[in-house]
């Protein structure tokens, strides 16, 4: 690999370590000092001179406090000299403020695509965004990876003769649709309607769920409001064991106890984009871990190679 840095913020520093592990680098240090007035200060303990800098800060609760840190440690990056610096977004919460959908209201995905590029971003390395529009708010170049290579390596070690892969939404169908070929199974979606942050419902779903089996696969679990409205449908169309599934587990609001407490829910699987505390962790709990992944793509975007060949393949 040519000349690299890679530092990380407090957002997430046991993914930022493994990632190092796997691309066999050192995590350089970083100091964060907050002052009597409550503001911040970053501090890249490395040097930076001419080499590709690496910045993995995964935008997670509290998430304003993070947000400021990478935009600091991009301009700390900037100042000093670096060739190139690349921000490792394994989670960008405000993607999901992606649209214009009342009057009044701001684009928070495209305005923090903005900020980044103006403290300094040359390019982002970003993991299952919220929809494809997202990646087109940044005016540098985004190279988007998914976990559904890793979610179906996990899933397929089951019998899956008789399983459907059931997305909540219509917006989340062709990322499930894409999963469901990976693992060859038919695919079905939920009719959901938003009216607030934690109140959704879903009027039917479409496709056959009669006495298979199911995954459920969303990008994000946050309160669990969708999943669980989606479980009652489920249940009144007859389906069998369901699986949840979901690259981002948020897990907010004791999401995970619900989920936990339904017997025909035998597993909730999500990868570790967002730093999951012990005391959320359930015994239905399984968690993936995207390291290997993020690195390769580090690596391929050193050298010069493709990022986009790591998923022409099934």
């Amino acid at each position: 690999m040519r000349d690299i840095a890679v530092f990380t913020g407090s957002a997430h520093p046991s993914l930022a370590a493994e990632i190092c592990g796997h691309l066999g680098v050192d995590l350089s240090p970083s100091r964060l000092t907050r002052f009597a007035n409550d503001c911040l200060e970053v501090q890249l303990q490395a040097n930076c001179r001419e080499r590709d800098v690496f910045l993995i800060q995964p935008l997670v609760p509290p998430v304003q406090e993070h947000l400021v840190e990478l935009l600091l440690m991009l301009d700390a990056a900037r100042g000093a000299s670096a060739a190139r610096t690349t921000v490792v977004l394994p989670h960008y919460a405000y993607a999901r403020s992606d649209k214009k959908d009342a009057p009044r209201i701001s684009i928070g995905g495209r305005l923090v695509a903005d900020l980044m590029v103006a403290a300094g971003a040359s390019r982002v390395l970003a993991m299952t965004l919220h929809s494809p529009q997202v990646h087109g708010f940044f005016s540098v170049p985004v190279d988007h990876l998914h976990a559904l290579r890793e979610l179906a390596a996990h899933f397929s070690r089951y019998d899956l003769s008789n399983t459907v892969v059931v997305s909540p939404d219509l917006g989340n169908a062709k990322e499930a649709a894409h999963f469901a070929r990976i693992l060859g199974l038919p695919v079905a979606a939920g009719a959901k309607q938003r009216f607030a942050d934690d109140k959704v419902q879903i009027q039917t779903v479409i496709g056959d769920v009669a006495g298979r089996d199911v995954i459920v696969l969303d990008d994000e679990i946050a309160k669990g409001s969708t999943v669980i409205e989606l479980l009652g449908k489920l249940r009144e169309r007859g389906a069998g064991p369901i699986r949840v599934a979901c690259t981002h587990g948020l897990f907010s609001s004791g999401a995970l106890d619900r989920l936990q407490a339904f017997d025909d829910v035998l597993e909730i699987v999500a990868t570790n984009t967002v730093p999951i505390p012990a005391e959320k962790v359930v015994p239905k709990l399984k968690v993936l871990s995207i390291a290997p992944a993020m690195a390769e793509a580090m690596r391929r975007i050193n050298v010069g190679e493709s990022v986009s060949t790591l998923f022409e393949a099934p």
